[in-house]
């Protein structure tokens, strides 16, 4: 199904753009935690991409893309009004959300913007949610607006210390379980983030929830590729998860999968650059 960008934002130069997608019928279903799979054109790549926002009263919903590759710098090219050929979703399992106390909610990079709608459940499900939000400097941190405007509290971490707690987000993760302690975590963000802050909760003995951002093709469990190894079984990230324990995941296994095509990823974006040198990503 088609689906018309109705509005564009670059909300943090020069590779971050929000955009908000025409999708009633998605968000009309759509709960947070889930993902759509999209593909530009006839001859693109389908790529997952997690909700930053559900409107169902405007039959939208918000995506937060990173023009790292080339699918996702393809699509920084687009501008309020063009069409993406496909939009499938929602997909994957919603985050489950139920009273439960104090969630803790830690976010890295472009990360924190699929933890929005899922903090927006988690408060008006009753709890108090704290949210961990960090990045290599203030420059790049996003959606700390956002993320304020729902939860109880806001955390934020810098590398270089520019803005905030200097430090990784699992340095302000420990030093609140240690002073408040949390009933649960949830962490978005790189792999190697999330394996850390797995490792962080342990010793406090907290229930962690990782969301997996694993290789995806079909999105629906029949391609294999989203495989991961969870308590040692072996599990489908897009139909299973995203959400998985964190502290029952094979961290190793899941890293050197993302790592599977970085040579394949790297010819396909070189090529898609030197077809397309006249196009330039602006925010409007």
């Amino acid at each position: 199904m088609s689906a018309k960008i109705i509005e564009k934002k670059l909300i943090r130069p020069p590779d971050v753009f929000y955009y908000k997608v025409s999708a009633p019928l998605i968000s009309k279903k759509a709960r947070p935690g889930q993902f759509v799979i999209i593909r530009l054109n006839e001859k693109g790549e389908r790529i997952p991409l997690s909700l930053a926002d559900i409107n169902p009263e405007e039959g939208t919903i918000s995506l937060i893309v990173m023009a790292i590759g080339k699918t996702t710098s393809e699509m920084a090219t687009m501008k309020a009004g063009d069409e993406i050929l496909d939009l499938c979703g929602p997909l994957g399992q919603p985050t489950h959300i139920e009273k439960t106390g104090k969630v803790v909610l830690v976010g890295g990079g472009f990360g924190v913007a699929p933890l929005y709608p899922i903090a927006k459940a988690f408060k008006a499900a009753g709890n108090e949610v704290v949210t961990v939000m960090g990045a290599r400097s203030r420059d790049l941190l996003v959606y700390e607006k956002e993320m304020n405007a729902v939860c109880d509290r806001v955390v934020v971490t810098t590398d270089d210390g520019s803005r905030g707690i200097k430090g990784p987000v699992t340095a302000a993760l420990e030093q609140e379980l240690s002073k408040g302690g949390a009933d649960l975590v949830m962490a978005v963000g790189p792999a190697i983030m999330m394996k850390f802050v797995c490792r962080t909760t342990e010793p406090f003995k907290v229930k962690t929830i990782v969301s997996l951002n694993t290789i995806m093709i079909d999105g629906t469990g029949m391609c294999g590729g989203c495989r991961v190894r969870v308590g040692g079984e072996t599990k489908f990230a897009c139909a299973d998860g995203p959400d998985f324990d964190g502290h029952l995941v094979d961290w190793d296994m899941l890293l050197g999968r993302q790592k599977m095509y970085v040579a394949q990823e790297k010819e396909s974006f070189e090529a898609w650059k030197k077809r397309h040198a006249h196009a330039v990503s602006e925010g409007e």
